[in-house]
């Protein structure tokens, strides 16, 4: 465990020594949760070493490349890869069963809402890769989600300042009401999708 605790602290010395680049490859590298790395990233810029705008494009831009990388798993691995694989890249079991679920049940537009779900978020890139899903409409629900995922940490991690670690406890109120307004855009997803079909039905 000690050893787990140095190998962190010593991936946050080497994000505050990239800057940038740092945020960047640290969610690319899903060692840890994406929203800890951001809160940190808050954090630096509240210290003056990087600015809020490009921690948000290289944040968003690592975000982004961490989903595709599983997306390209899921797609060219499978779930058996995934099943044995995942937990380096602190997918489990469950959470390829949940994504699963909901990405049958919702279809292809659950991937913008399901980035704001515990459980969920993490792992919905995989049945999306499994079901080939077209790479540039993965990408561009994934960026709209991700851009006020990352815009939120960095702010909160910004605002707590040297208390970032305490991340949780601050984004809690404020994940719930993103959370809110991503199932309120799913609705009139299918609310549209729904008229939509039912018009073509009528023809």
């Amino acid at each position: 465990m000690e050893f787990l605790y140095d190998a962190i602290g010593r991936l946050f010395e080497w994000i505050q020594q990239l800057g940038y680049f740092g945020i960047m490859l640290g969610l690319m590298v899903e060692v840890i949760p994406s929203e800890i790395v951001l809160a940190y990233g808050g954090y630096l810029v509240s210290l003056g070493e990087v600015n809020f705008i490009g921690a948000m494009i290289f944040g968003t831009v690592g975000g982004v490349l961490a989903q595709l990388f599983i997306y390209w798993i899921g797609r060219y691995g499978g779930r058996p890869f995934l099943e044995k694989y995942g937990k380096y890249i602190l997918i489990k079991k469950k959470h390829i069963d949940y994504a699963e679920n909901w990405f049958s049940k919702y279809g292809t537009g659950v991937i913008f809402t399901a980035r704001f779900v515990p459980v969920v978020r993490h792992a919905i890139s995989i049945p999306a890769g499994i079901s080939k899903m077209h790479v540039g409409r993965f990408t561009l629900l994934t960026t709209l989600a991700v851009i006020p995922w990352t815009a939120l940490f960095l702010y909160l991690g910004m605002l707590l300042g040297d208390q970032w670690e305490h991340i949780d406890e601050k984004a809690g109120p404020y994940v719930r009401e993103i959370l809110l307004g991503a199932l309120a855009v799913m609705i009139l997803y299918f609310l549209i999708k729904w008229i939509k079909s039912k018009k073509a039905r009528s023809k």
